[in-house]
């Protein structure tokens, strides 16, 4: 039987925030799910993340089970395993993976040695229910499970399973599903972190993931719109919408996030109506992130932590954003506030402050540049000496030279070094995470390490407060690079601090780097 046609219509829809989206939706609605049989799953949903650049998971068969139907524990497999760490990367982890039916009494075994999984930790499961509605492709329950391992040691390797009634990973036949961690070190010392914006599911994506894990970072962070289920990114119950994509997902990166933390932030496209006000239901649902944040219901997205001498904010971008309005402002200015004292809490205790969120301060792409996240934030990255901010939004790389006071404080050619308490700071522009490439203005040309062009001014926009696109003429533009990538850091301690910042390309080649240093 068709559902009825109770969609919002689009002229609606535009002045309405979220939450009104939200609320009319919810009234109106009778939620009609269905779930993902045990059939569909060995039939290949969980198999095909990766045969295309551009899968299509809802055309998988499912069905809709009775619900007296019941499936043994032992043929329903976890799948998708995905790390991040907790408020204190030293001492807490989380866990979280998925299963394609309901299970009983789930779990994680831990231990210090891969043979003894002897500390057992129940699980939380958080089911996402998917109504079928206009904009959806098809409805559908997920179930995500996740545990919280605190009191860890610092700097230890950690082996870990997932399992439930029926599936217990200690168990010789499951010996092989076992994967590790590493907890934050109790001191400085010198690390790896890898970053980038704008994955999706596509071979491309795939293909960053396995040049990533190479690099062997701590850590990975994802500055936004995470799986691209959301069709159109406006944050409106019109985008469109395919829930399945998400179960491709996380199995297309299970093969790094099961041993890499995967700390992700929210981007335009991670705003899913469909779910809560404001969008992040799903968000909620997927993902257990630090609740080091100003509210971590209502923005999941926005946290910080420490590891080593580095401190890491991530923001949400859709709060202060003019391109894409469907948020702006839902914080209440809570978020903006929250930075500023975060900023200056981390600038009294560590070496260097790395700030990422979605939407870009400083591009030139497709997107340009955000009005709202230069007003509201870069004063304050400027108050603090922000060290370095990654963005995504704009599907290639490209790098400024340090801004200071929204003008080129210094230039920053490849190789150079740079020192934010004299000269401002660096932006990136990381969006080559796996979705479809964009390009740069015309007549402008690329310019990368090894085919540097250089080129003084470049004619683009920014996004204002009307969402008007008002032009400006800017000289920050130092590196331009139209191609899968991502940002590649190097951390070090000690007495001559300093971020030795690499982008590399999905070959393996580098194709900038720099290094900030403070002080110097």
């Amino acid at each position: 039987m068709d559902l009825p046609d109770v969609g919002i219509p689009p002229q609606l829809a535009r002045r309405m925030s979220m939450a009104e989206q939200y609320e009319y939706l919810r009234t109106k609605l009778t939620r009609r799910r269905t779930l993902v049989t045990a059939g569909a799953v060995a039939g290949g949903l969980l198999t095909g993340g990766c045969a295309g650049d551009s899968p299509s998971p809802s055309s998988r068969t499912t069905a809709s089970p009775s619900p007296s139907a019941k499936v043994h524990g032992s043929v329903v497999a976890p799948f998708g395993r995905h790390l991040a760490f907790g408020a204190d990367p030293k001492t807490q982890m989380r866990i979280s993976w998925q299963v394609p039916l309901a299970v009983r009494k789930p779990f994680v075994r831990i231990g210090t040695r891969p043979d003894d999984l002897s500390r057992r930790i129940g699980a939380e499961v958080r089911d996402l229910r998917t109504p079928g509605v206009p904009g959806v492709r098809a409805p559908l329950d997920q179930y995500y499970l996740h545990a919280a391992l605190d009191g860890l040691r610092p700097g230890t390797t950690y082996y870990y399973g997932v399992g439930h009634d029926g599936l217990d990973p200690a168990a010789a036949a499951h010996r092989s599903t076992i994967a590790s961690f590493r907890t934050a070190p109790a001191s400085p010392e010198t690390f790896v972190f890898t970053a980038f914006g704008d994955q999706g599911v596509s071979k491309a994506a795939a293909a960053n993931d396995h040049i990533l894990l190479r690099q062997n970072p701590a850590f990975h962070l994802h500055a936004g719109d995470i799986c691209y289920a959301n069709v159109n990114g406006r944050g409106e119950t019109s985008d469109g919408y395919d829930p399945a994509y998400w179960d491709l997902f996380l199995k297309q990166n299970e093969e790094v996030t099961r041993s890499v933390p995967w700390m992700v932030t929210t981007g335009n496209h991670d705003m899913e109506a469909w779910y809560s006000p404001d969008g992040y239901g799903g968000q909620l649902a997927r993902w257990s992130l630090p609740d080091s944040g100003f509210d971590p219901r209502a923005a999941p997205g926005v946290y910080a932590f420490t590891y080593g001498n580095v401190g890491f904010v991530a923001l949400d971008a859709n709060d202060v954003s003019y391109e894409i309005p469907a948020n702006l402002g839902y914080t209440g200015g809570k978020q903006t506030a929250w930075l500023d004292e975060k900023l200056g809490e981390l600038r009294g205790s560590v070496d260097f402050v790395v700030v990422f969120f979605h939407h870009c301060a400083y591009s030139t792409s497709s997107h340009a540049s955000d009005g709202g996240v230069r007003e509201e934030w870069l004063p304050l990255f400027a108050k603090h000496q922000v060290d370095l901010v990654i963005n995504g939004h704009n599907h290639v790389y490209e790098r400024t030279d340090a801004i200071k006071g929204d003008a080129v404080g210094r230039r920053v050619p490849i190789g150079a070094s740079t020192d934010p308490t004299r000269d401002g700071t660096v932006y990136v522009t990381a969006g080559g995470g796996g979705k479809d490439l964009y390009g740069f203005p015309a007549g402008v040309k690329e310019s990368y390490e090894g085919h540097v062009r250089d080129r003084e001014s470049v004619d683009t926009f920014r996004w204002t407060k009307s969402r008007a696109a008002d032009k400006e003429t800017v000289e920050w533009s130092r590196v331009r690079y139209r191609g899968f990538s991502f940002l590649q850091v190097e951390a070090e301690s000690g007495t001559a601090p300093r971020l030795k910042v690499s982008a590399l390309a999905q070959n393996g080649d580098r194709i900038d780097h720099f290094e900030v240093r403070r002080g110097t």
